[in-house]
């Protein structure tokens, strides 16, 4: 049985976007790298495919194995993508960087906070120990 597939990646590999397709015929892979220059909108990747898919020099076949991949459910697949999304974070290191920063100087104001609540309670419970002795004494 003749099995065709191809597959296209686009990610940013610095400092260029860069497209890397990948061609499955009878079991034999062929790979071509296509560098894109500026983030490719959706409309323009396919326009670089309909036109020029048939110039892509294609590296000579290689053996594989194609591992055929079950079908995820569109929902759990939505769900999977937003966990890594989340877990992910903010994208620049500057950007974690700072938020890094922002974190630190969260904590340290708590536990300067959490010193000050303490030491005005201390202070208000020797406050009234101190009157409690002077009601005591009779004065």
């Amino acid at each position: 049985m003749n099995k065709v597939a191809g597959r296209l990646q686009v990610f940013f590999e610095e400092p260029f976007w860069v497209g890397i397709f990948e061609r499955i015929d009878n079991d034999k892979l062929s790979v071509c790298k296509v560098t894109f220059g500026a983030e490719p909108k959706d409309y323009e990747v396919q326009a670089f495919i309909l036109e020029n898919y048939h110039k892509l020099r294609f590296n000579p076949s290689v053996d594989s194995i194609v591992e055929e991949k079950e079908r995820i459910n569109p929902k759990r697949l939505q769900r999977e993508v937003k966990k890594q999304i989340k877990n992910a974070g903010i994208g620049s290191k500057s950007q974690q960087a700072l938020k890094l920063q922002q974190e630190q100087g969260k904590l340290e104001r708590k536990a300067y906070s959490r010193e000050q609540h303490e030491a005005k309670k201390e202070f208000q419970y020797k406050l009234k120990q101190q009157k409690r002795r002077e009601k005591h004494k009779g004065r």
